[in-house]
């Protein structure tokens, strides 16, 4: 599959950079989400690694008929509370090789506010964060960096918007870095 997916994107011109770090066990987030085409591009990047990944999404979107097709791409459910966070800690700490994929900005909608859940499911399972983007100005997608110290909240937020500072989203009117730590 991971050959069909690189023809894929190649042929729609995207560049794809996978430079992904080798360790069994990070959160990987992924930015600027805009667009329901952000997951199908980021789905088609990942086939092409050999990660053993899972996406977050919603435990509303589970339910018939849907919930095939989100186990089929790799979704797990999660709750909309703070008790989602332990649960994904428990999964990783649970699995030998595990990428755990999420927006830091927690939804399609513009946000100037992003969630903070995947700094506290690294923290807590003390494993770094994998900071993937795509940019379709440049038509790019790819690894920006990782950031293995954790140790503190304001830091880390700071270095994930310097990280996405230049990338430009689908639909750049709604896409804005964390105003907090920009």
């Amino acid at each position: 599959m991971g050959k069909i997916s690189k023809k894929i994107l190649i042929g729609l011109s995207w560049n794809v950079s996978i430079d992904i770090p080798d360790f069994n066990k990070s959160i990987i987030i992924f930015a600027p989400h805009t667009s329901y085409l952000d997951g199908f591009f980021g789905k088609l990047f990942l086939m092409q690694t050999d990660l053993n990944y899972k996406f977050l999404s919603k435990k509303e979107f589970f339910k018939f008929p849907l919930k095939y097709f989100f186990r089929l791409y790799g979704s797990i459910p999660v709750s909309e509370n703070k008790e989602y966070i332990n649960e994904v800690v428990d999964i990783i700490n649970k699995t030998e090789k595990i990428h755990i994929i999420l927006s830091p900005e927690g939804q399609l909608a513009k946000t100037n506010h992003w969630k903070k859940g995947f700094y506290y499911m690294a923290k807590g399972a003390n494993i770094p964060i994998t900071v993937a983007y795509i940019d379709y100005n440049k038509k790019e997608i790819g690894i920006k960096g990782v950031i293995r110290d954790t140790s503190d909240i304001k830091k880390t937020m700071i270095e994930v918007s310097n990280l996405y500072r230049n990338v430009s989203a689908k639909h750049p009117s709604e896409f804005t870095l964390d105003k907090r730590f920009s």
